[in-house]
């Protein structure tokens, strides 16, 4: 168990025979082994003893033995009843003074939570388990830090020394974790197996539906979630895919194929409340569950397809058919609005045409009564100039019958008689034909005589 650490010492050589780096390989022995023993700054020492007392029955590992120095002095490891093999003792990072023959160590990495996620430490050895999750608690026990079974406090992220030959750890992520049940996976891989859900609507049909759980696991209730189920696989797999599924299986027995396509929304806020409330009792926060692509059959698909194509022409034949019949209508009121101006152009004519013949007949009135005056002041006038030139002659004929008078009574006598008959002859023709009419017909046979002379 003795050995010698780095310094000057006087040995008998023919009492004792010391093994050095100088002589160990004549012993069988690798020089390394008498190197003092360095455990990395990242890595923890996994101890192995090889001597000491039998591990007892149903015992993985020895337990902590006090007061050896970390392996360094076998004897008090011994004289404190240690025991041989597996130690739950490890070694840190450090340099160590170890004697090969009684102690072999193995470097592992040290066990790193990552951030997002918390340790749930699952302990083969230690004390006996003494539960301390309370009554409410009846699905598996829990115990305190150094007891066998499943720790109540999880490790939080960052690097921890722990022995992995005696300890597992199951990692817990406390975000938000998505589970497809399609054919899609996410990086965390535990909806690996999960497909979408083949399940039968109330008129029959068998369609496929895919669907994405969202859930939270917090921090405290990692260590019930392990306790129960044993890791998360085993939640996914033997809780979540069963809770999920059935529901599905068995709420779409109570709705058609189209009820699932036309109010998707419904039956998804009512799978969440029921989701919710089931997952609750495993310590597990349901926060949202979403209904993704629904694959109906093709037949009741093609069959809808022809439906719905057959409304819309239906829809757009009555839009087409009320667009005649608004463009009839628009075609009527824009004949009778070319009628209505046809005829109110057409009034419009008369009326013009109307006042038009009456401006004419009060202008040719106008014109017929001027004309009268004109000539009826013409005729007087013209009488007047015919009444002064016989006046003339008259006077003229008296005058010459005064100077003939003496030459010839005969002659005068003639004048006079041709002076009445003309008088009387003028008379006459006054009479019969009235002054303007024999007014005109005098100054016509006038005019006839002037331009003949």
């Amino acid at each position: 168990m003795g050995f010698l650490t780095a310094g000057t010492y006087r040995i008998n050589t023919a009492l004792f025979k010391v093994i050095t780096v100088a002589n160990a390989a004549k012993q069988g022995m690798d020089p390394q082994q008498l190197r003092v023993y360095y455990v990395a700054p990242d890595k923890v020492g996994i101890v192995t003893t090889l001597d000491g007392l039998p591990i007892p029955s149903g015992e993985i590992a020895g337990p902590v033995v006090p007061g050896h120095d970390n392996f360094q002095n076998g004897q008090r490891f011994i004289d404190g009843g240690g025991y041989r093999g597996l130690q739950e003792q490890i070694l840190l990072s450090g340099s160590w003074n170890l004697n090969p023959w009684f102690v072999q160590v193995e470097q592992v990495p040290m066990t790193e939570i990552p951030i997002g996620y918390v340790g749930v430490v699952i302990s083969f050895v230690g004390k006996a388990s003494e539960d301390v999750s309370g009554a409410a608690f009846t699905h598996g026990n829990l115990v305190n830090s150094g007891h066998k079974g499943v720790w109540i406090e999880p490790l939080y992220p960052g690097k921890h020394p722990i022995n992995t030959r005696v300890m597992k750890i199951e990692l817990v992520p406390t975000t938000n974790i998505v589970l497809n049940w399609s054919g899609r996976t996410e990086r965390h891989n535990y909806d690996a197996k999960l497909g979408s859900l083949t399940v039968r609507s109330k008129d029959g049909f068998a369609f496929d539906l895919e669907v994405a759980q969202v859930i939270h696991v917090g921090a405290l209730d990692a260590p019930k979630v392990i306790s129960r189920v044993g890791s998360m696989q085993n939640l996914v797999d033997h809780v979540l895919e069963p809770a999920v599924g059935n529901y599905f299986r068995n709420s779409a027995q109570d709705y058609t194929v189209l009820d699932f396509l036309s109010a998707r929304s419904e039956r998804q806020v009512e799978a969440a409340e029921y989701i919710k409330t089931a997952l609750r009792a495993y310590d597990v926060q349901a926060i949202d569950t979403l209904i993704g692509d629904i694959q109906p059959p093709a037949a009741l698909m093609q069959t809808q397809t022809e439906r719905k194509i057959a409304e819309e022409q239906r829809k757009t034949f009555e839009v087409q058919q009320q667009a005649q019949t608004q463009r009839q209508q628009l075609v009527r009121e824009t004949a009778l609005a070319d009628i209505q101006q046809d005829m109110v152009k057409s009034e419009q004519g008369v009326v013009i045409a109307e006042l038009k013949a009456k401006a004419d007949i009060q202008q040719e009135v106008v014109r017929s009564e001027q004309g009268v005056k004109i000539a009826e002041l013409k005729a007087s006038a013209k009488i007047k100039e015919i009444t002064g030139e016989a006046e003339a002659i008259r006077l003229q004929a008296n005058a010459q019958a005064d100077s003939l008078r003496l030459k010839s009574l005969a002659e005068a006598e003639a004048i006079r008689a041709k002076g009445k008959a003309k008088a009387e002859a003028y008379r006459a023709g006054v009479e019969a034909l009235g002054v303007q009419g024999y007014t005109a017909i005098q100054l016509m046979q006038i005019i006839g005589d002037r331009k003949c002379a």
